[in-house]
């Protein structure tokens, strides 16, 4: 019996629209609900979760299968599996990128650029703390709750977003 877990906000209606499709409707009593159903003798659990937490909760064993964006798997390091990439941009085929950005008249051009103590706004500050490491960047990462690119420059020297 296969335990789901399936993402809440902007994946959450293609996802939704992807199992309709192949014939697995996943049912709830409202838009709110979080626990949901399919009816189909092979699934036996299916909750409605942030995309943030569901790699990390199906590396647990928490779930068998869930769909998250690789985004939050490269962000908390998850030991899971992919299985295929869905594409549910409706501006772009291309696959998500992750990218720094400063200022149009910041002095740096590239990671390297970056002075120490450059503080980065990101949703990913995981992520952007490895990245930063690995490139020899002592960083103030710190964390963004949203409208990430409205902090520079007097917030933040940089921002790690995706695109």
């Amino acid at each position: 019996m296969l335990r789901l877990v399936l993402p809440k906000g902007s994946l959450e209606r293609a996802t939704l629209e992807l199992f309709e499709a192949a014939d697995l409707a996943v049912l709830r009593g409202s838009d709110v609900d979080y626990r949901a159903t399919i009816e189909d003798p092979r699934v036996s659990d299916v909750r409605i979760l942030r995309p943030q937490e569901i790699p990390q909760y199906v590396a647990e064993g928490l779930f068998d299968l869930g769909i998250t964006g690789r985004d939050w798997i490269e962000e908390t390091a998850s030991d899971v599996a992919t299985l295929g990439e869905l594409r549910y941009s409706k501006a772009t085929s291309r696959p998500v990128r992750v990218v720094l950005a400063v200022a149009d008249d910041s002095p740096a051009r590239s990671v390297g650029d970056l002075a120490p103590g450059t503080r980065v706004s990101t949703e990913y500050p995981e992520l952007t703390r490895r990245f930063m490491e690995a490139n020899g960047v002592d960083a103030d990462v710190r964390l963004s709750h949203g409208a990430t690119e409205a902090k520079i420059p007097e917030i933040a020297d940089a921002v790690v977003e995706i695109t």
